[in-house]
Protein backbone atom coordinates (compact mmCIF):
# COMPACT_ATOMS: atom_id res chain seq x y z
CA UNK A 1 0.00 0.00 0.00
CA UNK A 2 1.15 3.41 -1.06
CA UNK A 3 2.19 6.09 1.88
CA UNK A 4 0.55 9.36 1.72
CA UNK A 5 2.96 12.26 1.78
CA UNK A 6 2.17 15.16 4.40
CA UNK A 7 1.52 18.48 3.18
CA UNK A 8 5.19 18.95 4.84
CA UNK A 9 6.70 16.27 2.52
CA UNK A 10 4.77 17.62 -0.62
CA UNK A 11 6.13 20.97 -0.01
CA UNK A 12 9.85 19.91 0.69
CA UNK A 13 10.19 17.62 -2.22
CA UNK A 14 8.82 20.16 -4.22
CA UNK A 15 11.47 22.89 -2.94
CA UNK A 16 14.28 20.50 -3.50
CA UNK A 17 12.92 19.72 -7.12
CA UNK A 18 12.80 23.75 -7.19
CA UNK A 19 16.65 24.13 -6.15
CA UNK A 20 17.63 21.39 -8.38
CA UNK A 21 16.15 23.07 -11.30
CA UNK A 22 18.31 26.02 -10.85
CA UNK A 23 21.58 24.53 -9.97
CA UNK A 24 21.40 21.81 -12.60
CA UNK A 25 21.24 24.49 -15.05
CA UNK A 26 17.59 23.13 -15.99
CA UNK A 27 16.08 27.00 -16.40
CA UNK A 28 14.00 26.06 -19.21
CA UNK A 29 11.82 23.50 -16.55
CA UNK A 30 11.12 26.31 -13.59
CA UNK A 31 8.61 28.13 -15.34
CA UNK A 32 6.61 25.02 -15.00
CA UNK A 33 6.72 25.16 -11.40
CA UNK A 34 4.02 27.83 -11.14
CA UNK A 35 0.35 28.19 -12.16
CA UNK A 36 0.04 29.82 -15.36
CA UNK A 37 -1.55 32.88 -13.49
CA UNK A 38 0.79 33.24 -10.61
CA UNK A 39 3.53 36.07 -9.09
CA UNK A 40 7.14 35.74 -8.43
CA UNK A 41 9.15 38.85 -6.70
CA UNK A 42 12.35 39.25 -5.81
CA UNK A 43 12.69 41.85 -2.90
CA UNK A 44 14.56 42.91 0.37
CA UNK A 45 13.33 42.02 3.75
CA UNK A 46 13.08 46.27 4.10
CA UNK A 47 10.96 46.53 1.46
CA UNK A 48 8.82 43.81 2.08
CA UNK A 49 8.11 45.27 5.92
CA UNK A 50 7.26 48.23 4.79
CA UNK A 51 4.80 47.00 1.98
CA UNK A 52 6.61 48.04 -1.41
CA UNK A 53 4.73 45.99 -4.48
CA UNK A 54 7.90 46.38 -6.55
CA UNK A 55 10.94 44.03 -7.04
CA UNK A 56 14.11 42.97 -8.45
CA UNK A 57 12.32 40.84 -10.44
CA UNK A 58 8.73 40.91 -11.06
CA UNK A 59 6.07 38.11 -13.10
CA UNK A 60 2.83 38.06 -12.84
CA UNK A 61 2.30 34.87 -15.17
CA UNK A 62 3.32 31.46 -16.57
CA UNK A 63 3.92 32.97 -19.58
CA UNK A 64 6.33 36.37 -18.12
CA UNK A 65 8.55 33.40 -16.30
CA UNK A 66 8.86 31.82 -19.84
CA UNK A 67 9.96 35.16 -21.45
CA UNK A 68 12.64 36.37 -18.91
CA UNK A 69 14.09 32.76 -18.83
CA UNK A 70 14.32 32.78 -22.77
CA UNK A 71 15.75 36.06 -22.43
CA UNK A 72 18.40 34.80 -20.08
CA UNK A 73 19.34 31.85 -22.25
CA UNK A 74 19.12 32.75 -25.73
CA UNK A 75 19.87 36.72 -25.27
CA UNK A 76 21.87 37.50 -22.24
CA UNK A 77 25.68 37.36 -21.91
CA UNK A 78 27.24 37.43 -18.51
CA UNK A 79 30.39 34.87 -16.61
CA UNK A 80 29.99 31.74 -16.89
CA UNK A 81 28.68 30.53 -12.96
CA UNK A 82 26.36 27.98 -11.13
CA UNK A 83 24.69 28.36 -7.98
CA UNK A 84 23.28 25.43 -5.09
CA UNK A 85 20.61 26.12 -3.10
CA UNK A 86 20.45 24.93 0.32
CA UNK A 87 16.88 25.13 1.67
CA UNK A 88 15.21 24.89 5.20
CA UNK A 89 12.28 23.05 6.32
CA UNK A 90 9.25 24.61 5.36
CA UNK A 91 6.90 26.33 7.62
CA UNK A 92 2.74 26.11 7.05
CA UNK A 93 1.43 29.57 7.70
CA UNK A 94 -2.12 27.90 6.93
CA UNK A 95 -3.51 25.31 4.56
CA UNK A 96 -6.84 24.32 3.66
CA UNK A 97 -7.74 21.53 0.91
CA UNK A 98 -6.97 23.80 -2.15
CA UNK A 99 -4.22 25.79 -1.39
CA UNK A 100 -1.58 26.11 1.60
CA UNK A 101 1.00 29.64 2.48
CA UNK A 102 4.25 28.69 3.52
CA UNK A 103 7.84 30.01 4.68
CA UNK A 104 10.67 28.42 3.64
CA UNK A 105 14.38 29.78 4.43
CA UNK A 106 17.30 29.28 1.99
CA UNK A 107 20.78 30.26 1.16
CA UNK A 108 22.43 30.48 -2.23
CA UNK A 109 25.92 30.63 -3.11
CA UNK A 110 27.28 31.10 -6.64
CA UNK A 111 30.20 29.44 -7.93
CA UNK A 112 32.40 31.26 -10.52
CA UNK A 113 34.58 30.37 -13.33
CA UNK A 114 37.32 30.43 -11.13
CA UNK A 115 35.64 27.89 -8.91
CA UNK A 116 35.63 30.88 -6.21
CA UNK A 117 32.30 30.13 -4.07
CA UNK A 118 30.48 33.36 -2.74
CA UNK A 119 27.56 33.83 -0.74
CA UNK A 120 25.25 35.08 -2.96
CA UNK A 121 21.69 35.40 -1.23
CA UNK A 122 19.87 34.20 1.88
CA UNK A 123 16.08 34.81 2.76
CA UNK A 124 12.95 33.35 3.15
CA UNK A 125 10.85 32.01 0.50
CA UNK A 126 6.78 33.28 1.05
CA UNK A 127 4.84 30.82 -0.68
CA UNK A 128 1.14 30.62 -1.49
CA UNK A 129 0.79 26.81 -3.10
CA UNK A 130 -2.43 25.32 -5.17
CA UNK A 131 -3.08 22.40 -3.66
CA UNK A 132 -5.81 21.17 -6.05
CA UNK A 133 -3.65 19.47 -8.73
CA UNK A 134 -1.88 16.50 -8.61
CA UNK A 135 1.48 18.56 -8.31
CA UNK A 136 2.46 21.02 -6.28
CA UNK A 137 2.06 24.37 -8.49
CA UNK A 138 3.36 28.07 -7.07
CA UNK A 139 -0.02 30.38 -7.68
CA UNK A 140 2.64 33.09 -5.39
CA UNK A 141 6.41 32.98 -4.32
CA UNK A 142 7.80 36.01 -3.17
CA UNK A 143 11.75 35.41 -2.42
CA UNK A 144 12.35 37.82 0.37
CA UNK A 145 16.59 38.17 0.75
CA UNK A 146 17.77 39.68 4.10
CA UNK A 147 19.84 41.96 2.39
CA UNK A 148 19.36 45.35 0.77
CA UNK A 149 22.10 44.69 -1.56
CA UNK A 150 22.06 42.94 -4.32
CA UNK A 151 25.06 41.16 -6.80
CA UNK A 152 24.87 42.47 -10.38
CA UNK A 153 24.62 39.03 -11.66
CA UNK A 154 21.08 38.76 -10.46
CA UNK A 155 19.95 37.31 -13.48
CA UNK A 156 18.73 33.69 -12.45
CA UNK A 157 16.02 33.26 -10.58
CA UNK A 158 16.26 32.49 -7.01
Amino acid sequence: MEQQLSLRDRLTDFNASYARCIDNDNLEVWPELFAPECHYRVTSAANDRAGHPAGLMYATSRAMLEDRISALCHANVYERQSYRHMVGQPYVVRSDETEAECETPFIVVRIVQGDETFLYATGIYKDLFDLKADNLQLKQRVVVCDSSRFDTLLAVPL
